[in-house]
């Protein structure tokens, strides 16, 4: 009976102890789902003011065609296959934890968000909860859109429903342990009504816009935990590689003379526009596609604000062999320069 009890009393220190680590480490979140607040009723309007700018944000500020859709020869570095705007793709990139799929977003019931009411859109979109409850990789970067404006994520919402519906099968995302239970901890509800900076404060308006386009999260290097380095922000390095399209490291683009400090805003606008620095051509990955449609209004706004960004020294030159470099630990063209 003594032995019982000390097995007793063993077993409950060794439940409390881990209830304590886990409260502590990685909270309880990843057991129980991601915090998703309560679905409403909803209905957004269709005007042709939102559909304009759903367009504009879709296909231009945000990308989201990029990875919501086919491509030609199954890359990101590839034309988007026609007639599969907005249907979906599995993701081509190398170094995902499992199979993920950016899902049909046409309005096909049977394949795609036909059956999805309009908040259920609302909140993947912003608060990385699917439609099914789920809690969304955070490749979609709903963390960025959480300050996407009301009147900005009700014009996308109308453009999605205005987009021809497209039956398109996808095998289902399908993430490996125990990374699709961490990403519960990811999604926070948007509860408070969010607005847009004014665009005539263009430092404000600008940085709102960089935060909608992501250009953070290609442009600064991350762990293999895809934690973003500290004191690399926007610095480049970030190595990417996949169907179709060679290993390339996206560029530095603090003003830093080892980044981009010898654009000014005509260079920055031009490159923007024709995917060319000079007589070099940008890597497809770069998604120049979408973002050449930005007006010159807000590709100066982005500028603006890239300049108030702190240099940070770190050379990034793809055309130059691939080495190792001791200040974001990976190994990408002119990294022994470092």
């Amino acid at each position: 009976m003594r032995l019982g009890k000390i097995l007793f009393f063993a077993v409950v220190a060794l439940i409390v102890l881990l209830c304590v680590a886990i409260s502590a480490t990685i909270g309880w979140r990843p057991f129980f789902g991601p915090n998703a607040r309560p679905l409403t009723s909803r209905k957004i309007d269709i005007t042709p003011e939102r559909l304009a700018r759903g367009y504009y944000i879709f296909n231009s500020l945000s990308g989201c065609a990029d990875c919501h859709s086919e491509h030609d020869g199954g890359s990101f570095a590839s034309p988007l296959a026609p007639g599969m705007t907005g249907a979906g793709a599995e993701m081509a990139l190398d170094g995902l934890p499992g199979r993920i799929v950016a899902p049909n977003l046409t309005p096909d019931r049977e394949t795609g968000s036909g059956t999805w009411t309009d908040d259920q859109l609302a909140r993947a979109i912003r608060e990385g909860v699917g439609h099914d409850g789920r809690a969304l990789f955070p490749i979609m970067p709903y963390q960025h859109y959480r300050s996407m404006s009301d009147e900005d994520l009700a014009s996308v919402v109308a453009y999605l429903r205005a987009l021809p519906a497209v039956h398109h099968e996808l095998p289902k995302t399908e993430i490996i342990f125990p990374v699709k239970y961490l990403i519960r901890t990811v999604p926070i509800p948007v509860t408070a009504a969010v607005t847009a900076p004014d665009p005539k404060d263009q430092l404000k308006y600008g940085a709102y816009l960089v935060n909608l386009g992501g250009c953070i999260d290609c442009h600064t290097p991350a762990d293999d935990k895809g934690n973003p380095l500290p004191g690399l922000d926007y610095a480049g390095g970030e190595v990417f590689s996949g169907k179709g399209f060679h290993a390339v490291a996206t560029a530095n683009i603090t003003p830093d003379p080892s980044g981009i400090s010898y654009y000014d805003e005509a260079m920055f606008i031009q490159v923007i526009r024709t995917g060319a620095v000079g007589a070099r051509t940008l890597s497809g990955i770069m998604p120049y596609e979408f973002y050449k449609g930005l007006t010159d209004d807000d590709l100066k706004a982005m500028f603006a604000d890239l300049k108030t960004l702190k240099p940070v020294h770190h050379r990034v030159d793809n055309t130059a062999a691939a080495t190792f470099c001791k200040i974001c630990r990976k190994t990408h063209g002119a990294g022994e320069q470092n």
